[in-house]
């Protein structure tokens, strides 16, 4: 599982915790949440969003 971060605002998206309150279940990677999603913090795009390596 990986974990994304928003460009603009810092937010991140983690694969393994999904976003349940959004209908994105726990476990959906990046490449299947909707294209038309947006950073919950800020509106960002998932174009604005890089992947995090740690």
């Amino acid at each position: 599982m990986r974990t994304w971060m928003c460009l603009i605002c810092g937010w991140v998206y983690d694969e393994e915790s999904g976003l349940p309150d959004e209908g994105i279940a726990p476990g959906t990677r990046w490449e299947d949440v909707p294209p038309n999603w947006v950073c919950p913090e800020c509106g960002a795009r998932k174009e604005d969003f890089e992947l995090m390596e740690i």
